[in-house]
């Protein structure tokens, strides 16, 4: 990568080198484990003249979404965050019964079956063919297509004008960005409302959440960054939400520039945030890569010390971030004999590159291991609650990032 894709500069400055490691989400049935696994590099850099943090694009949005494995709806917390979003947007914007409500990746309808419990219209655009059909399979409108302005323009021609465009967890995902940009403009009516939620580099930085780069992810937001991002389809930033989603993501308000009026407080204190942070100089990211190699370090020690006692470790979940954690640090079935998963889809398969196999949450019961290693750290809260059966026999739960984290049985 020379150029920035966003603005085109060359001037692009390395944060962290992960070496290379095979797309996240390519899990490996068995019969393919004596196969070559592609890697590609992972090296997130940022361009010092828009800021935008971004990586290679190496692989395209067609490799990794026609057969997706991640389903929503197997996220208890990911599915009220959505119910909650769809409320208050709908109290935030007055949205009546004629609303029309359209989300971009929009995956098996986790989001918009609560506007359709509403009596809403609404439409999903998800490009991966099976998880599409899973949403329809639940009543959720959804077309099979990746989002472009021509896109956009033929489902406005359909169905009329977005009242508000919703797009979460998805602008990290496309190398596009300005084409991207201009098909949500295109969806959304001259009076409407787009909604992005995206992670926020200002923690990826500050928590040191590096697993959460990954190929799916061309690219990672600062608000500064995202404001020029949106500016290059036509739409303007008006307000900003911090949520705790993802370890911490940004829910960027946006609007067609020539109605949005002026950015609300909340935009300058994230932004004067974000400048105090040094993500606007290459003084705020010299010390991530030290903060990922001690990460690395520090759960290679723990697994390797626990091995050599004769203690079992075994992993809970298996997220793209997992993947990423997992390559990264070189981890194979003799320091972590699997992990388990609530989609069923991953079942029997092997996690990229590191081929541990994935089975059924229901083993980690039947096996009564020493320690349950979480990857997906960001659902701490949900899953300390869900897993607090380990601590029956003893067992103990270990959280990896930010740092790591052995939690006690609580007395």
């Amino acid at each position: 990568m020379t150029r920035c894709r966003l603005c085109g500069s060359a001037a692009l400055a390395s944060v962290v080198d992960l070496g290379a490691t095979p797309p996240c989400e390519s899990f490996l049935a068995a019969d393919e484990l004596d196969r070559p696994e592609p890697a590609y590099p992972l090296h997130l850099r940022v361009c010092t003249e828009c800021w935008l943090a971004q990586i290679p694009p190496l692989i395209t949005p067609e490799e990794t979404f026609q057969e997706y494995a991640y389903f929503s709806s197997y996220s208890t917390s990911w599915v009220e965050h959505a119910r909650t979003f769809v409320t208050e947007a709908v109290d935030r914007l007055a949205l009546g019964p004629e609303a029309f409500v359209v989300e971009v990746a929009s995956n098996d309808g986790y989001l918009l079956k609560h506007v359709v419990d509403r009596g809403m219209r609404c439409l999903g655009i998800e490009p991966s063919v099976n998880v599409g059909a899973a949403a329809r399979d639940n009543g959720v409108p959804t077309l099979t297509a990746f989002l472009g302005p021509e896109t956009a323009a033929a489902v406005r021609a359909e169905h009329g004008p977005a009242d508000l465009v919703v797009a979460n967890n998805v602008y990290a995902h496309i190398p596009d960005v300005i084409g991207f940009t201009q098909g949500l403009r295109a969806l959304v009516a001259d009076d409407g409302w787009v909604s992005v939620e995206v992670q926020h580099l200002l923690t990826l930085i500050e928590e040191n959440q590096y697993d959460t780069i990954y190929h799916e992810h061309f690219q990672y937001y600062t608000v500064a960054s995202a404001i020029r991002a949106l500016a290059s389809g036509g739409l303007a930033l008006v307000d900003v939400e911090l949520l705790p989603t993802h370890g911490g993501s940004i829910r960027l308000w946006a609007r067609p520039a020539e109605t949005a009026g002026e950015p609300s407080r909340r935009v300058a204190d994230v932004l004067a945030r974000e400048k105090a942070a040094g993500l606007q100089e290459l003084t705020g990211y010299a010390e991530f890569s030290a903060r990922v190699a001690k990460v690395r370090r520090d759960l290679l020690k723990f697994l390797i010390e626990a091995a050599e006692r004769g203690e079992t470790v075994v992993g809970y979940g298996a997220p793209g971030k997992g993947n990423t954690l997992l390559n990264h640090c070189g981890i194979r079935p003799d320091l972590l004999a699997y992990t388990v998963d609530r989609n069923p889809y991953k079942h029997g398969r092997y996690t990229p590159g590191t081929r541990i196999p994935i089975l059924p949450p229901e083993r980690i019961a039947d096996d009564r291991p020493d320690y349950v290693l979480v990857l997906p750290w960001n659902l701490r809260a949900e899953l300390t609650e869900q897993l607090a059966y380990v601590h029956e026999w003893g067992g103990r739960l270990v959280f990896p990032v930010p740092e790591l984290i052995v939690v006690e049985a609580s007395r």
